[in-house]
């Protein structure tokens, strides 16, 4: 078997797994570890996708700055462990239902998905490099890329404004 498949299938796994102790996993911390391995384990699909970059940036940003928020949060508000108990009958029905809805869908969307084959003749092995992926952002996503940038920087001044505090303000 060809080693980088066996690697495929081995970091689907541990993909898979880590994505179900998310949901599993009772305690919310623990949860929040189990989303981070899973972060980095499709940051190993994106490097067998050859995406470098994209690789580097879900790691950077969701693993890195994200988790470690959504970890800060959960640490902050002390949440106690949610017991069996505290949730309805009601509750369960539509989490099934919900669940089942969206294994409909992507089962549907599964059927529907065509392979393609691989085709040596026009393989291009640069498709996910930064250097292309720049290309293809300042060239023909110039003006979306400028009206982001504008929006988050808005974004910015008004989190800077809102957290703003004024002289003689209560500090709680």
């Amino acid at each position: 078997m060809n080693p980088s498949l066996s690697f495929f299938y081995f970091l689907s796994f541990l993909t898979i797994l880590s994505a179900l102790m998310v949901i599993i996993a009772r305690n919310p911390i623990h949860s929040v570890l189990y989303l981070i391995l899973t972060f980095f384990t499709l940051s190993g699909h994106y490097i067998l996708l050859n995406a470098q970059f994209l690789a580097a940036v879900n790691i950077i940003v969701y693993s890195g700055a994200i988790m470690v928020l959504f970890l800060f949060v959960i640490m902050f508000l002390n949440i106690k462990q949610d017991h069996e108990e505290s949730k309805t009958n009601l509750t369960k029905i539509a989490a099934t239902i919900v669940g089942g809805t969206v294994f409909v869908i992507l089962f549907g969307a599964y059927r529907k998905s065509v392979i393609t084959g691989y085709n040596p003749e026009t393989f291009d092995s640069q498709v996910g490099m930064i250097e292309s992926l720049g290309h293809l952002l300042f060239r023909d996503y110039l003006f979306p890329f400028e009206l982001i940038s504008i929006l988050l920087l808005v974004a910015m001044v008004g989190a800077v404004m809102l957290g703003k505090r004024e002289i003689g303000e209560r500090h709680f």
